[in-house]
C-alpha cells in the first residue's frame, strides 16, 4: 500500500543490473509509459544527461540530497528531480527503492527570481549587481592588455514631462523602446544596464582612446533622439551622457560608475543634449560638497546655524522697522561659510526643511525680546510648502515664542507663484489670516508678472538689489523702481529696496518715494546681542527727542 498508492513516484530497480523492478501509478501518470514499458528500461535509461547512478557510493547523504537530477518523460519533455534511494531486498535479490520529487516548478521559480535578482523588470537589462559583475570582468581582462574600459552614464532629458502629460504607461514604453535601440546600437561584448528610472549605462570594452567613446555617444544620442510612436503619440526625447575611462578615471567599477555619474551631472547642467568626459575637479567638488552636506546635517542637529539681523530702514523718519533673518554658519574649522554655498545644498538634499523651521524658532524666540514695533522678517524656501506641514510648524513658532502674528512676516519668491499650486495659494491664504505679513522677495528678477499680485495680496514688495545698485546713474533702472514704486503706492502695500550701499542710491530711494530701505548703507547682518543693543540706543534716542 505504501509503494503502490503512494502519490509520489516511486520506481524499484534492481541494484545488480539497474534494470526496473516496479513502478506505482504515480509514476506512470508522471512519467507517461505504461507499466509494461517501464519493465523493459533501466534507470539510466530514464536519465537526460548523467551516466552516474542516483544511489552512487561516495556521496553524503546531504550531497545526493542537494543534487538535481535531469529525467525525459515519454512525450520527450525533461523535469528536474530530487531523487531520495533505499536499499532493501526485493523478494530474494538486493533492490534500491527511488522516491523520485519532481521539482521542476520550484527550479523555474527559482531561475526566475535569480534573473529578477540582477535584471530590471520592467526593460529586462541587467540591474546594477549584474553589471558590476560584467565590469569587474572586463577591466580584469584590460589589466593584461593595453585596452581601454569607456563607462557611458545616459539619462534621458525631461523624461518626467512625459510621464506627468502622457501617463506611466507611455513612460513605461518609452523605457523599453530606449534600451531596445540602445541594445541595437551597441555590439555584442558590450555590457547594457538600467540603473534608475530614466538612467542606462554602457560600457565599452576595447577602447583604444577617447575619440572611440566619443564616437558611440554621438550615435547612441542620434539614435534615441528619433522619434518613437507610441499608443498613437509621436514622442521625441534626449539625452545627455556622462563618460569615464579606466584606469585614468578609476581603476575598478564602482568608481568608474560614480565618476561617469558626475559626469552626466555636468553634461545636464551645463550642456544638455550632449556629452561630457569626467574631470578630476568633479570629484574634488563633490566630495567638498558632501562634506558640507554631513556638516551641515550635524550644525542643524546641534543647533550650530544662527540668525543674523540685518535691518529694515524707514527712509522717512530713519528708524528701524523692522530686522531680516539672516541664517549664518560659524564653521568650528572653516570659519564663516556662506549662505550661497550650503543653502543649495540644504536645498537639493531636504535639509532645507529642519534648517528652515530651526531659523523660524529661532527668529521668533529673538525678536519677542525686541520693542513691540519693530517686527522680524524670515525668508521661505519653495521645498517648505511642498511638506504639507508650513503653517503648522509656523504657528507652533509663534505660540512657544509669544510673538504677535503680526510682527512676523514671511518673504517669498515669485518662482514659488510660478507652480500655480491651489495647496501653495491656500498656505498663503491661511498665514495671512492668522496675522502674519506676506512679503514678495527680489521681485523684478525675471518673472515678475502681475497677477502674481492679483492672485494674492501680498502686505510688502521688496525691489531686488539689482537694480538699486549705482542707481543715480542708471536712467533705466530708476524708471524701473519708479514703476514699481508707482505700483505699490496704488496696491497700499509697503516698497522695500534691498542691497542699499551708498548716499547717492538712498538719496534716489527717496527722491521715488520708496518707503524702505536694506543695505551696507544702514548696518550689516548682526547677532542677536548687537540688534538688541542697536534697538536699545535707537529707543533712547528717539525719547531724548521727544
Amino acid at each position: 500500500l505504501l509503494f503502490d498508492g503512494n502519490p509520489v513516484p516511486m520506481i524499484l530497480c534492481a541494484l545488480d543490473g539497474e534494470r526496473i523492478l516496479a513502478v506505482n501509478d504515480a509514476a506512470i501518470a508522471h512519467y507517461g509509459y505504461v507499466r509494461a514499458e517501464f519493465e523493459k528500461m533501466t534507470i539510466k535509461s530514464l536519465q537526460a544527461f548523467d551516466a552516474e547512478l542516483p544511489w552512487a557510493a561516495g556521496r553524503s547523504s546531504d550531497e545526493q540530497a542537494a543534487r538535481t537530477w535531469k529525467h525525459v518523460r515519454a512525450d520527450g519533455t525533461l523535469i528536474d528531480l530530487a531523487i531520495y534511494s533505499r536499499q532493501l531486498m526485493h523478494g530474494d535479490q538486493p533492490a534500491m527503492l527511488l522516491a523520485l520529487m519532481d521539482i521542476t516548478e520550484r527550479k523555474r521559480a527559482e531561475a526566475r527570481l535569480a534573473f529578477m535578482a540582477q535584471h530590471d523588470s520592467l526593460t529586462g537589462l541587467p540591474n546594477r549587481n549584474l553589471l558590476r559583475q560584467q565590469m569587474d570582468e572586463m577591466l580584469q581582462h584590460t589589466r593584461r592588455s593595453t585596452d581601454k574600459v569607456a563607462v557611458l552614464m545616459l539619462g534621458l532629458d525631461n523624461f518626467k514631462a512625459v510621464n506627468e502629460t502622457l501617463g506611466h504607461g507611455i513612460g513605461d514604453k518609452l523605457l523599453r523602446a530606449v534600451a531596445k535601440r540602445l541594445r541595437s546600437t551597441l555590439r555584442e561584448e558590450d555590457a547594457l544596464a538600467r540603473l534608475n528610472s530614466d538612467e542606462f549605462t554602457i560600457v565599452q570594452g576595447g577602447v583604444m582612446r577617447p575619440e572611440d567613446a566619443v564616437l558611440l555617444a554621438r550615435r547612441i544620442l542620434d539614435a534615441i533622439s528619433e522619434p518613437y510612436l507610441l499608443e498613437g503619440h509621436s514622442v521625441v526625447i534626449g539625452a545627455s551622457i556622462g563618460i569615464a575611462m579606466s584606469p585614468g578615471d578609476g581603476e575598478d567599477s564602482e568608481k568608474l560608475l560614480k565618476s561617469a555619474d558626475m559626469a552626466l551631472s555636468r553634461a545636464k547642467s551645463d550642456f544638455r543634449g550632449t556629452f561630457s568626459f569626467f574631470e578630476a575637479e568633479m570629484d574634488a567638488r563633490a566630495q567638498s560638497r558632501r562634506k558640507i552636506e554631513i556638516d551641515l546635517r550635524d550644525a542643524i542637529q546641534n543647533e550650530g546655524l544662527q540668525p543674523y539681523y540685518q535691518p529694515l530702514v524707514d527712509l522717512s523718519s530713519g528708524r528701524i522697522t523692522g530686522l531680516e533673518a539672516l541664517v549664518r554658519w560659524p564653521h568650528p574649522e572653516r570659519g564663516m561659510i556662506s549662505p550661497g554655498e550650503f543653502i543649495p545644498v540644504a536645498e537639493e538634499t531636504g535639509l532645507i526643511n529642519p534648517l528652515g523651521s530651526l531659523m523660524l524658532h529661532r527668529a521668533c524666540m529673538d525678536a519677542a525680546q525686541w520693542p513691540d514695533d519693530v517686527r522680524v522678517a524670515v525668508n521661505l524656501s519653495p521645498l517648505q510648502f511642498r511638506t504639507g506641514n508650513l503653517l503648522a510648524l509656523v504657528t507652533d513658532a509663534l505660540r512657544q515664542s509669544g510673538l504677535p502674528a503680526r510682527r512676523l512676516e514671511l518673504e517669498i519668491t515669485e518662482t514659488l507663484l510660478l507652480e500655480k499650486s491651489s495647496q501653495v495659494l491656500a498656505t498663503l491664504h491661511a498665514l495671512r489670516a492668522l496675522g502674519v505679513r506676506m512679503s514678495m522677495d527680489d521681485f523684478g528678477t525675471g518673472y515678475s508678472s502681475l497677477s502674481y499680485l492679483r492672485s494674492f495680496p501680498f502686505d510688502k514688495i521688496k525691489i531686488d538689489q539689482s537694480f538699486v545698485r549705482d542707481l543715480g546713474a542708471n536712467p533705466d533702472a530708476q524708471a524701473i523702481v519708479r514703476s514699481i514704486v508707482s505700483l505699490g503706492v496704488g496696491l497700499g502695500v509697503t516698497i522695500t529696496a534691498e542691497g542699499v550701499e551708498t548716499e547717492a542710491e538712498l538719496s534716489c530711494l527717496r527722491a521715488e518715494g520708496c518707503h524702505e530701505g536694506q543695505g551696507f548703507l544702514f548696518s550689516r547682518a548682526r547677532p542677536n546681542a548687537e540688534v538688541i543693543s542697536l534697538l536699545k540706543a535707537q529707543r533712547v534716542a528717539t525719547a531724548l527727542v521727544a
